[in-house]
Formats: C-alpha cells, structure tokens, sequence
C-alpha cells in the first residue's frame, strides 16, 4: 500500500510538472510591424507575461538593451530612447519565447480623431480624390485604423494593425487625417505615423472619461439630455474606454480632431466640455501635446442659430494651451450637406498649422482673424480683429454678413467697409447701436479674409443668447 501510495504522488508530480507552461510574452495591437515610433524620445512598450519574468527588448539602431519584468498583475513595460527620424528597423523581444517586430520606421505619429466629419473617407464616394487616392502609395506614411468598439471600463487593448500607406489602404482611411499626414511628410521629409479612431455622430461626452463629466453637475446635466441613436452611443466615455485608452501608453507628437455636430443642442456647455476632454487625454497620456481642431462648417440643417452656438464654443477653446483652431467656413460648397467634400484644405489646413506652431516652420499663414473690440463712433461700430497685420480683403463684390442692433436687440443687416485693419459697421435703421454680430447664423459663408487668404471667424459683441440673427 505504501508503494502504491508513493507511486501515486509521484505520478501526480510527474502529471503537474510537464503540465506546467510558460506564457508567451505578448503585445499591444499598436505596437507591431509597419509602425512608426515618435522620434528622438523616450517613447513606451508594454505587454503581457508571466508575472516575474524578465522581458529584455532591443533595437537595431544601436546596441542598448532594455529591460523590463512581468508585474504580479502579468504586465511588463519600459522605456526606450528613439533616434531621429528613419529606418527601417526591427525591435526584438525576449522572454520565455522571442517575438520580432520588423519595419520599424521613427519619425512624427499623430491621432485623428472625432466624429463623421474625421471618419470621411474616399470609399464614401468623393470621387474627386480619385487621383490622390491612386498615387498614394507611400512608404514613409503608416496607417493605423481602430474600428469602432465601445466599453463601460477603461480597456488594455484594441484590434487594428499598421499598415503601409496604399491606396487599398487610404481609400478607407480618414481622407482630412490622411491629406494632414502627407503634408507632414512632404514638407518635414520624416516617416508620418496615423492613428484613426473616429466614429460618425458621436458626442464628445462619449470620448471624455466618465469620472471627468460625473463630477461635473454641468457636464452630467447635459450629458443626460443626450437622444439615444441606433447609429452611435452616447453614453460618456463608453468611446474613449474602447477607442483612445488602449492607445494612451503609445507615444504620440499630437492630436488633430473634427467633432462637433452632435453637440449642437448642447453648445452651451460644450467649451467646458471639450476643454475638460483635451485635459482629460493630456493626463491620461501624461503628455500635453498640441491639440488641434477644425470648427464645424456651416450647415442649413441647424435650428435657428445652434450651429454658430457651437463654433463660438470651439472658439472659447482657444484658451486651452497649446491647442489651435482652423476655420472652414468658406470651404464649403453645399449647405445642405453636413459633410463638406473638401477635406484635402481641410487636411493642409491642419498640417500647416502643426508646421507652424508644433515644428516651427516660418511664414505660415495660420492665425485666423478674430475677434478683438469694439468702438462705437457717431453711429457706426468700428470693429477691431486680431492677427490681421497685413490687411482685410474682401472675396466678392460685397462685403456681408454684418448685423447690428441697438438697446432694443432687434438686428438688421449693416453695411460695412473695411478701414485699414478695422471694419466700420452701420445701418440707417439703427442710428444708436450697442451691438454687432458677423456671420453669426448657421449657415454663413465668409467673405471677409485676411490678407494671407484665411476667412475671418464669427463673432458677436453681445451675451442675448435668446435673440436670433436674421437671414441676410
């Protein structure tokens, strides 16, 4: 019996070591062969392991090996040094078992993210970007599309993967992220990383983390008014927990966004809303990065004056550091139509403004004309802008778009004309006025530009948030 016995343990023994096995070292979706890595940083690479076990990652640009070791929760990461722009390289991981990432270019990643606006690609029918789409075929420009998926908690991990700048590949990618990247590439001469994450008509509470709006009365108010749709959530952070978490390991040179539309009925909080998501994927990043936005373009399908509601919002944003607007109003050709076509100037746009402001390229036309004060003079309001050195033009034969209105906040359509740096508004019907307001509508085109060719952005000089601007 006691043989026996012994025999038995031994047996077990014997059956419990050979089923011992040790886990494969295993990595992110974003980190795999084609990628680009931001160049001369310290950027992240992280994964899975066995907990304890020693994970050593080296680079062929040089000789350094890095070191990193699996946590009690079976996580490893650690930080490398990256060159400056070039490849291709290859990245070695060793642990229990070897995986081998090849291609590996260094140079400048950006995420383009937002709502239908981003998401727009050339398989929507733009035929006119035929010939783009053809010749795009770019070995320096890498492609990363994360596919629609939402979460109630902060997720690890997503699916996608790098590819190589193809037109198979473009004719599905996000046309304004893409034009963005090729003009990086061709003016920086460096490989261009771009990381798509959009869906079409979410909210932005959708891609701001939920204890950011729970904690805020405002925000959560707002956030509950939110109509449902069958074809995109609307619950806060359900998009940022699936779509923008998994990737805030990844190291990145900025943002660039297209968003908007969906919080027309609640433009009211949106400044506080979309300044407290930058901040948001600021902290999660542990990076403030450049953020760059578009303001929405004009469309006649907005109620009343909602849609200049918004972009006046947007506008407000400004005060974020380190973050830039582009101004699309006169890039539209059908105001009936919620997406513009014209997404190449909407891209350059975008690109000229992080080559000015984030790679400090000179000369670039980039600051949009705002905004600054107002001086009332026998009649007529004298209306002040910034970043308008050069000069005021006019694109056509007359110069529109100008409303005034008195102590009775009744508006009526003024003439205007430019003087020097300044524009004198007026109107016969209002010989006392208190208040200006240009293209302040849903659905204005500008015909006011400066100088360097940007159109000047809506604005008003009153707070009467119940008073409409007529049609002109």
């Amino acid at each position: 019996m006691k043989q026996s016995a012994v025999a038995a343990t031994s047996l077990l023994i014997g059956v419990f070591m050979t089923s011992v096995t040790w886990a494969d070292i295993r990595l992110p979706a974003v980190i795999g062969d084609h990628m680009v890595l931001q160049e001369k940083t310290l950027v992240n690479l992280w994964g899975w392991s066995d907990p304890t076990e020693a994970v050593d990652v080296s680079v062929s640009w040089d000789t350094t090996v890095y070191h990193g070791r699996g946590s009690s929760s079976a996580k490893w990461s650690l930080q490398l040094k990256t060159p400056a722009a070039g490849g291709p390289y290859t990245i070695t991981f060793r642990g229990h078992d070897t995986i081998t990432v090849s291609d590996v270019l260094i140079g400048e990643v950006w995420d383009c993210s937002g709502q239908s606006n981003m998401e727009m690609s050339y398989s929507w029918g733009v035929k006119q970007y035929t010939a783009d789409v053809n010749n795009a075929a770019n070995q320096s420009i890498r492609l990363f599309h994360v596919p629609r998926l939402t979460a109630q908690y902060p997720q690890d991990d997503l699916k996608g993967q790098w590819v190589v700048c193809s037109p198979d590949a473009v004719k599905t990618f996000s046309l304004a992220g893409y034009f963005f990247g090729s003009k990086l590439h061709q003016v920086l001469a460096v490989p261009v990383g771009l990381i798509e994450a959009n869906w079409g008509g979410t909210p932005a509470e959708v891609w701001t983390p939920r204890d950011s709006i729970e904690k805020n009365p405002v925000l959560r108010t707002a956030a509950d008014s939110l109509k449902k749709s069958a074809g995109w959530p609307v619950e806060p952070s359900v998009t940022y927990n699936a779509m923008i978490y998994p990737l805030v390991n990844f190291t990145i040179a900025g943002v660039i966004w297209y968003q908007g539309e969906s919080n027309v009925g609640t433009a009211s909080t949106y400044h506080e809303l979309f300044s407290t998501m930058i901040r948001s994927w600021r902290a999660a990043w542990k990076n403030d990065f450049p953020f760059y936005f578009v303001q929405i373009a004009p469309f006649s399908g907005y109620d009343g004056i909602r849609g200049a509601f918004l972009q006046e919002a947007q506008t407000k944003t400004l005060d974020v550091p380190h973050t830039g607007m582009i101004v699309v109003s006169d890039l539209v050709a059908d105001l009936k139509n919620i997406h513009p076509i014209d997404k190449k100037d909407v891209g350059y746009r975008l690109a000229d403004l992080a080559l000015s402001k984030t790679y400090g390229q000179k000369d670039l036309p980039v600051e949009y004309p705002l905004f600054k004060s107002m001086n009332i003079s026998k009649g007529k309001a004298v209306i002040s802008f910034q970043n308008v050195a050069n000069g005021l033009m006019v694109k056509g034969n007359v110069l529109n778009g100008f409303y005034v209105a008195g102590a009775d906040k009744v508006f009526k359509a003024a003439s205007a004309t430019i003087k020097g740096n300044t524009v004198e508004v007026w109107s016969k019907e209002v010989p006392s006025p208190v208040a200006v307001r240009f293209d302040f509508t849903s659905s204005s085109v500008p015909v006011l530009f400066s100088k360097e060719g940007l159109p000047v952005n809506l604005f008003r000089t009153d707070e009467w948030n119940e008073v409409n601007t007529p049609a002109q």
